[in-house]
């Protein structure tokens, strides 16, 4: 197949006339689907540029060429001008709203080889396979040449630990067939960076095999003891909100979208009871290897700035897609591994009500931080209970999270260890009070012609000390034992008993 890969990538090569010679608007002048995405990759480069790499390319398929020029140059090409000899390769499925930004290995800066960097970083695409078709014989997958000619690549074992991952080209086809019988399960056309099953994800373990509420007792009881082992911190509160970089959120998105119907049934058999897989199909997206260490490399820089000291990659998990009546248990996470770690909102939508990430402080008072996709949440996960005990409401909602996680470089037991110098004290005591208040809120109101804004009012927490910042929970609630966390779990229960909805978790409805 090798060889065969510059010969079609070359021959793909062609003139294309697009809609839009020269684009001067990001969001008015690119080609975005009905839900506001990149419709197709796109290789830009400034106007003027006549005579280098990128004018030179013409078309690969999937992708569209175009020069760019006021406001869309200084938006994509920040500090150049016309003329320059660089390009950039914007991904399919990217939101409108930072179609502007790629990553960094999809920015070439007019340095080596032009047709290199774009057959290695544009047009490559890494491809996950998962074999949901037989547990007896692996799948066998085969690249299909451009005379049709089968060839074959590598058999796919069973399951999540079975996948397999492996870098093509765009346009590249390729089949999977049963491993026994030699039948044709699936034909794929390279168009995106993409993970996909073969076959449907059992369901977890058989649930009249449970006592789930003695089960969810237990945990919290041990979520309980493990939290009280780990004594060091690495900031005031145990956790903060921030943002995404564009770019990053634009490569996070477009992978998610262009996925969103490659979703299966997580495997949550021997797991615990954390997520109520017995009662809604938690679903999950396997990121590809290469992908994944790129966002996690990143990711850490900024974990490394909120933590305040150097930390190494230990685990990265995800995407993984909670649906309406999905919960989340209070708990804690792995000691060695799990120091600091992120919550990424990677999409969101359908939701009736908002579904906080409840996180408790280290004077174990709840906070409840709502998320936008795009935002993160810093955590010290094996220190800091948290869980989302709400069920996530809305028919058809759906909300999707990226988790990563760090610790101390170098330092698997960094949590038998006192506090590094510089680290900030953790607000334990706290002067004065919180309380409810009364505050004006603006809301919009909409009808079928007209919106108008109009005052309302709402209650809000109001702290007398400031370092417990803007997400103290309206419920006021603090833990001093298992028992409490129990009583948070029993108080967030659902009223309704008909929130299961493992009939519709897996049914590949459009999420946008």
């Amino acid at each position: 197949m090798k060889n065969a890969i510059a010969l079609i990538l070359v021959c793909a090569f062609g003139v294309t006339t697009s809609a839009v010679d020269i684009v001067r608007s990001v969001e008015n002048d690119l080609d975005y689907d009905k839900n506001g995405k990149l419709a197709k990759h796109n290789l830009l480069f400034p106007v003027g540029s006549h005579g280098c790499g990128p004018t030179k390319l013409g078309m690969v398929y999937g992708y569209e060429s175009h020069a760019v020029a006021a406001e869309a140059l200084s938006a994509i090409f920040p500090g150049t001008s016309e003329g320059d000899c660089v390009a950039v390769c914007l991904e399919r499925g990217t939101d409108k709203s930072v179609a502007h930004a790629a990553m960094p290995q999809r920015r070439w800066l007019g340095e080596g080889d032009f047709i290199d960097w774009f057959k290695n970083n544009c047009s490559r695409m890494e491809v996950c396979l998962m074999n949901y078709h037989s547990r007896k014989t692996p799948l066998k997958l085969f690249w299909i040449s451009s005379t049709g000619e089968k060839e074959f690549q590598q058999e796919i074992p069973f399951g999540y630990d079975g996948t397999q991952c492996f870098s093509s080209y765009v346009g590249h086809r390729f089949e999977v067939d049963d491993g026994e019988t030699g039948e044709l399960l699936e034909q794929i056309r390279v168009e995106f960076i993409t993970t996909k099953a073969i076959g449907i994800s059992p369901p977890s373990a058989d649930p009249e095999m449970y006592d789930f509420e003695q089960e969810i007792k237990n945990t919290l009881h041990n979520e309980w003891r493990r939290h009280n082992r780990v004594k060091r911190t690495f900031s005031p509160l145990g956790f903060k909100k921030g943002r995404l970089p564009d770019d990053l959120f634009a490569s996070m998105g477009a992978f998610y979208y262009n996925n969103r119907h490659h979703k299966v049934r997580e495997e949550w058999t021997g797991n615990g009871v954390f997520v109520n897989w017995w009662e809604i199909n938690c679903t999950f997206i396997q990121i590809p290897w290469e992908q994944k260490y790129r966002w996690q490399e990143r990711l850490r820089l900024l974990v490394e700035a909120w933590a305040g000291l150097p930390v190494e990659q230990t685990v990265m998990y995800g995407l993984r897609q909670y649906e309406h009546g999905a919960r989340l248990l209070t708990h804690v996470d792995r000691e060695a591994t799990h120091a600091v770690s992120l919550i990424v909102n990677v999409a969101q939508g359908n939701l009736t009500e908002p579904w906080p990430v409840e996180v408790n402080d280290h004077g174990d008072r709840l906070h409840e931080v709502v998320m936008e996709p795009g935002d993160v949440v810093y955590y010290e996960s094996a220190k800091c209970l948290h869980g989302r005990n709400r069920p996530l409401m809305g028919q058809h909602a759906y909300y999707t999270n990226l988790f990563t996680h760090y610790r101390p470089v170098g330092d698997p037991k960094w949590y038998e260890k006192p506090n590094h110098e510089g680290v900030p004290d953790p607000v334990i005591d706290v002067e004065g009070e919180c309380r409810l208040e009364k505050v004006l809120v603006q809301t919009l109101e909409a009808s079928s012609k007209t919106s108008s804004k109009k005052l309302g009012v709402a209650e809000a927490v109001k702290c007398d000390d400031s370092r417990l910042g803007s997400h103290v929970s309206p419920s006021l609630f603090k833990v001093s034992s298992a028992e409490d966390l129990i009583e948070w779990w029993q108080m967030t229960s659902p009223l309704d008993e008909s929130l299961g909805n493992k009939e519709t978790a897996t049914s590949g409805q459009d999420e946008l």
